[in-house]
């Protein structure tokens, strides 16, 4: 039997997917992402999240594998994940009191059925206008390593945030709307009600958020 794998470590991919109430696996994906100077950031993450399903679609050739990334878009330049708290720093202090766009690209691969696809859900985010003190205090909690444009909406950085236009589960890492449509195309049915699970938003932070 056809299993669904998540290729991917990120705790927060596994908490959206499960919302979908699908039994899936979880393989971490052997890509490791290397933006590249001068490529559209949609097209990078797109590119990442294909690589990253391919990476274990190889070992399971069977299986459908759902692979996702994440980057942040601020005047045109990727910004991916800080490589430590300064770098972290410096990415909050760019995006203070702005407007930025987060990508989600979410990917499908299963060999033995010849199926890939890939797309992109994008949203629209406003930051407070937020003071050095206030980054100060967010960088202490460590939250910010290891996320794209170095916060956690779904956090203590949801505090950073004054308002989103888009879907809040594709600036978390994983647009629910956009999964459930690829699996539907890819012949797995998906049960859940879709509506209802927009309606009751049961996830961190998102009631606050819903645009």
């Amino acid at each position: 039997m056809q299993q669904l794998i998540l290729a991917s470590t990120s705790p927060r991919r596994r908490e959206l997917l499960a919302l979908l109430e699908e039994s899936f696996e979880v393989c971490a994906p052997s890509f490791e992402e290397q933006p590249v100077s001068g490529s559209p950031p949609v097209e990078q993450v797109r590119r990442f999240a294909l690589e990253k399903a391919r990476s274990v679609a190889v070992e399971r050739p069977g299986d459908l594998v759902l692979g996702s990334d994440t980057v942040i878009e601020l005047d045109g330049r990727l910004l991916g994940k800080p490589v430590d708290l300064e770098d972290a720093k410096a990415m909050l202090t760019q995006l203070a009191g702005r407007s930025h766009q987060v990508h989600t690209a979410v990917a499908l691969c299963c060999i033995e059925q010849g199926i890939e696809s890939a797309a992109v859900e994008s949203a629209t985010v406003w930051m407070k206008p937020y003071q050095e003190e206030e980054v100060g205090r967010y960088l202490k909690t460590t939250e910010s390593l290891g996320k794209a444009g170095a916060y956690s909406i779904q956090g203590d950085g949801g505090a950073l945030v004054s308002h989103l236009k888009g879907d809040y589960t594709a600036v978390v890492g994983l647009p629910l709307r956009l999964v459930a449509s690829l699996l539907r195309k890819a012949g797995h049915p998906v049960a859940v009600d879709l509506h209802r699970l927009y309606h009751t938003r049961p996830y961190p932070n998102w009631a606050a958020f819903a645009s």
